[in-house]
């Protein structure tokens, strides 16, 4: 199959342009860079020992994305591009509905433009926001807390009603939980611009000493020890969910949403445990106040995505922080290195 993978540069995109080309399929990255580097790109061409195409570009702008897939003629798009931090979200709404919102209708009018039909999109365990019961599944109602997560809600609205606009597409939204870890060989990881927005970023950049301390955003939630719970998953077992998806898209239409998730919870503690265990290092925190837009707990119903995507989640918790902290002391400067 012949795939347009939108930031494809970035953390989840990268590991799941690796999965693409083991499967032997073709790709386009189309990427800006905005926050990923070139040198992912250059490492997976190291890892898989195969080429692909890569372009320079931003979604916003139909024309260009028009331009490379009228080359490229791809029979799907996996969308991972868009601005991903709650807290930066809260301060520029106006950026994120920009970039995640407009962004994204762009590139569908230029799917439509060449003949694609197949899109599998990077949604978000956001849109559910504050649980109505646990864990999470795909019928729970959409009530997203903060600008990311409407972002990824109204994206996932625009992809229904293309779909239902048009018959012959198929879509599938794949709602992440926390994704985390790295590539085995330690040379793709996730390496964030400035201060890390997510928690195991930031764990790893104290572990390395690159930070003095991991801020603890509120210790009074109702969990086992006070800190907010996630479902975390390993961004490996994320790729290869995506090429599930691409697999249930090419034999089906319509529109279908889908948990990416474990199942199972840990708490911001019991994350900065394991994380001192599998380096060997001491993870030094402060206890601050709630962060705006933050939840208790998020944990995944997974039955879904097992009986549609024929995907489960195979890592642990203790593979996620051994692979996480192989890349950050590999990598102290990420791809700066």
């Amino acid at each position: 199959m012949r795939v347009f993978v939108t930031g494809g540069a970035g953390y989840i995109g990268s590991h799941t342009l690796i999965e693409l080309l083991k499967q032997n399929h073709e790709a386009c990255v189309y990427d800006n860079y905005s926050n990923s580097s070139p040198e992912a790109l250059s490492r997976v061409r190291q890892l898989t020992n195969k080429d692909f195409v890569e372009v320079e570009g931003d979604i916003r702008y139909e024309d260009d994305m028009i331009r490379v897939m009228k080359d490229f003629r791809p029979d799907a798009v996996i969308h991972f591009a868009g601005l991903k931090a709650v807290g930066e979200s809260n301060d520029l709404p106006l950026k994120y509905y920009e970039h995640n919102v407009q962004g994204s209708v762009a590139l569908l009018k230029a799917m439509d433009e060449i003949g694609c039909r197949r899109i599998v999109f990077s949604s978000s365990a956001t849109v559910y926001g504050e649980a109505e019961y646990l864990p999470y599944d795909e019928n729970h109602r959409l009530a997203p807390t903060n600008p990311y997560g409407r972002t990824k809600y109204f994206v996932e609205e625009v992809i229904r009603d293309w779909a239902v606009a048009n018959p012959d597409t198929s879509s599938v939204l794949l709602r992440y939980f926390n994704p985390v870890g790295a590539h085995e060989s330690g040379r793709i990881g996730e390496d964030p611009n400035d201060i890390p927005n997510n928690l195991m970023p930031y764990i790893s950049q104290v572990a390395v000493g690159k930070l003095k301390q991991l801020q603890v955003f509120g210790d009074d939630y109702d969990t086992r020890d006070g800190t907010g719970e996630r479902d975390y998953i390993h961004v490996v077992d994320l790729a290869r969910a995506h090429l599930a998806a691409l697999d249930y898209a090419a034999g089906h239409t319509g529109c279908e949403a889908v948990n990416v998730g474990t199942g199972n919870g840990a708490t911001v503690l019991e994350m900065v445990a394991a994380f001192a265990k599998a380096s060997g290092r001491e993870v030094p925190y402060v206890i601050g106040p709630r962060r705006a837009g933050d939840i208790g707990t998020s944990v995944a119903a997974t039955e879904k995505a097992s009986e549609l995507l024929k995907w489960q989640a195979e890592f642990t918790v203790e593979d996620m922080c051994r692979s996480g902290w192989k890349w950050q002391s590999e990598n102290p400067n990420g791809y700066k290195d």
